[in-house]
């Protein structure tokens, strides 16, 4: 909105050439969604209380201390990283971008099953919410009507290719079965960071470090000059997600002041399928799913423990971890909660590093 108010006023007044840049307005919208959350985050979380006497149901499989230790905590605080992010990309974004609408559709279409989910529980007084089954197919729905929209935004013959990390040239021509391909990269990026919030912290972290590798990546390939002489696949109008992300960010900070240990507010699925959602499909416009699954790396473990779990289970009647997701599985041996945080955060960190090195090394 500030985009298409001030860029034609350049002209006459030189302050405002400034939103030409994307990189000016990343900045804007960082620090505009990390104020909104600030502001708005204590009006949020007394409302949440007052819908929410029990606070989130606690399920009774899970660690004993939970029980004790997080109860009363009110959920659905990913209202306040969502409202947030949407306030400051639309600000700040030229919205006339296809690609800015196309990831906002995914991340509020996403968001808004996990607040029907969280509604469920809070409202039953019980962990199990909607469906499963539910679940999948809304989610199927919202990311294939997103990924025919983004492939018929994109040109060229890269628009329907999964291309490689490292390999400069290499790129898998899928055709028709894009979409499908993309959609199943939203799902699965919005699943994973739901099944790793399950701590103080732990998921909200990793996803600000992978949209801030992301906001980079999609800088990049979006600028003709910077994506050729790094030997990247160029993805025209891809630049402006670069504000999306950064506002992410700057949610995602806004919203852990109030999630840091103790937790006066969990994300609840509103907040983690609608962000996992959105990493899935900016990945998706800027050509980097692969490395979507390095820098989130840490996601994808935690993913992995639980289908290895379900599976040998139902194949052997034992289990692999003591609990899953992963986190669960070390708070079973004893480790406290602010060591499998940060020690998670720092994977992460190792991953991000390892992720931004395939950009130069083609």
């Amino acid at each position: 909105m500030l985009y298409l108010i001030f860029r034609p006023l350049a002209d006459q007044f030189i302050l405002f050439n400034l939103f030409r840049y994307i990189t000016f307005r990343a900045g804007g919208a960082c620090l505009t969604a990390l104020i909104v959350a600030f502001v708005l985050g204590p009006s949020a979380i007394r409302w949440l209380k007052s819908l929410q006497p029990g606070g989130q149901p606690i399920r009774t499989d899970g660690p004993e201390r939970h029980l004790i230790e997080k109860k009363g905590t009110p959920t659905m605080g990913g209202l306040l990283i969502l409202g947030s992010l949407a306030i400051s990309t639309l600000l700040w974004a030229d919205l006339r971008n296809g690609f800015v609408w196309a990831v906002l559709f995914v991340t509020l279409g996403y968001g808004a099953l996990g607040f029907w989910d969280d509604f469920q529980k809070v409202t039953k007084r019980n962990t199990r919410g909607v469906s499963g089954r539910v679940k999948l197919i809304v989610q199927a729905v919202i990311g294939l009507i997103a990924a025919v929209w983004i492939t018929t935004l994109a040109h060229g013959p890269l628009a329907t290719s999964l291309t490689f990390p490292v390999f400069k040239d290499l790129a898998l021509p899928l055709g028709f079965a894009f979409p499908v391909f993309a959609m199943l990269v939203m799902m699965g990026a919005s699943n994973a960071v739901n099944l790793t919030d399950g701590l103080d912290g732990l998921a909200i972290v990793p996803t600000m470090i992978t949209a801030g590798v992301f906001t980079l990546i999609a800088y990049l390939v979006g600028n003709r000059v910077f994506a050729d002489y790094l030997q990247l696949n160029p993805v025209q109008g891809a630049g402006e997600l670069a504000v999306f992300c950064s506002a992410l960010v700057g949610a995602g900070m806004g919203f852990l002041w109030f999630n840091a240990p103790p937790a006066k507010v969990f994300m609840g699925d509103i907040g983690a399928l609608g962000l996992g959602g959105a990493l899935g499909a900016v990945a998706v416009v800027v050509k980097h799913e692969i490395v979507l699954m390095i820098v989130g790396g840490l996601f994808v473990v935690e993913t992995l423990s639980v289908m290895i779990q379900v599976f040998w289970f139902k194949r052997t009647g034992r289990r692999v971890f003591l609990m899953a997701p992963l986190h669960h599985h070390f708070e079973k041996k004893g480790w406290a909660e602010p060591t499998i945080v940060i020690r998670f955060w720092i994977i992460s960190m190792i991953l991000a590093l390892v992720g931004l090195a395939t950009l130069k090394i083609r």
